[in-house]
C-alpha cells in the first residue's frame, strides 16, 4: 500500500466511525448520560478507569457507579457518598484486579482532588497544564502521592492507555463522541493515542509502527505517524484504527 493510499484509507475509516453510533456499547456513552461539566468530567474519568478487559463485564460496573450516584457523580464523589459501597476493610473483588478497598482508595484520591479545586479540569488548570503528556504525568503523580495504586499508573512510563483515552474525551472538540470540555487549555494536537495490544496490532498491520510493547514512547511514535495524516487532530486516527479492527473482525 502506498502512503497516499494509506492516508486515504485512514481518513475514510476515521470519517466512517466518528459518529454518534460509535457511542453504542462504548464507555464514552456514560459521560453523555449526565449533565454539567463537573459531572461529565468525573463520569468520564470513572468510566475510563474501569475500561479494560471485556466490555460485557466492565460496562455493567460503570453503570453501577452511575446508578449509585443518581447522575450526580461530582457530588457523589466530593461528598464521600461512595463510602457506603466501598469499605476500606473489604477485600472482595469489585472488578477483575480491583477489589473494593482499591476502589475506595482510588475514589478517596479523586475526592481529595475535587476538594482541592472543585473539579478535575480546574485542578489541571491550576497546575498550568497545556499539553497532554503533562496532564498524564500530573494525574499519575497525584494518585501515586495520594495512596491510590493499581487503578491509575504510578507514572507515565507505560502507555497509560485509559488516561490518554480520558484526555481524548475531554480535549477533542467538534466531535459527536468526545466532549471537548478542556479544549480551551489543552491543545488537541498534543493528545497521545490510547495504545493497547489491539491498537498495536492494527498499527503494525498498517505499517504505522514496528514495536510490540505498549509504552509511552511507542504511543507517542504512533501519534506522530497519525499526525502526518491528521496534523491538526492526530487522535481522529484513533477512530480509524478502531474501524480497521472492526473491518478485520
Amino acid at each position: 500500500m502506498t502512503y497516499p493510499e494509506l492516508c486515504e484509507k485512514l481518513t475514510d475509516y476515521a470519517n466512517r466511525y466518528e459518529n454518534a453510533a460509535f457511542l453504542d456499547g462504548d464507555p464514552s456513552w456514560f459521560m453523555h448520560q449526565v449533565e454539567g461539566v463537573g459531572n461529565r468530567e468525573m463520569m468520564a474519568f470513572l468510566a475510563s478507569a474501569l475500561s479494560y478487559g471485556s466490555r460485557k463485564q466492565f460496562l455493567p460496573k460503570i453503570q453501577l457507579l452511575l446508578d449509585w450516584s443518581g447522575g450526580e457523580v461530582l457530588r457523589w464523589v466530593a461528598d464521600g457518598a461512595y463510602r457506603k459501597h466501598f469499605a476500606l476493610a473489604d477485600r472482595s473483588c469489585f472488578y477483575r484486579l480491583y477489589d473494593v478497598r482499591t476502589m475506595r482508595l482510588f475514589l478517596d484520591a479523586c475526592r481529595e482532588m475535587l476538594l482541592s479545586r472543585g473539579s478535575m479540569g480546574e485542578w489541571l488548570r491550576s497546575l498550568g497544564v497545556h499539553d497532554a503528556l503533562s496532564a498524564v504525568e500530573a494525574i499519575c503523580r497525584w494518585f501515586a502521592e495520594h495512596g491510590s495504586v493499581g487503578v491509575v499508573p504510578k507514572d507515565a512510563s507505560s502507555s497509560c492507555k485509559r488516561v490518554c483515552m480520558f484526555l481524548r474525551w475531554m480535549v477533542r472538540d467538534s466531535s459527536p463522541v468526545d466532549l471537548g470540555l478542556w479544549s480551551d487549555f489543552i491543545d488537541k494536537r498534543t493528545l497521545i493515542v490510547p495504545l493497547d495490544t489491539h491498537v498495536l496490532t492494527e498499527a503494525r498491520a498498517m505499517g504505522l509502527m514496528k514495536g510490540r510493547s505498549a509504552t509511552m514512547g511507542a504511543a507517542r511514535r504512533l501519534t506522530a505517524e497519525l499526525a502526518r495524516v491528521f496534523p491538526e487532530d492526530p487522535l481522529k486516527g484513533d477512530f480509524a484504527l478502531f474501524g480497521l479492527g472492526v473491518s478485520r473482525g
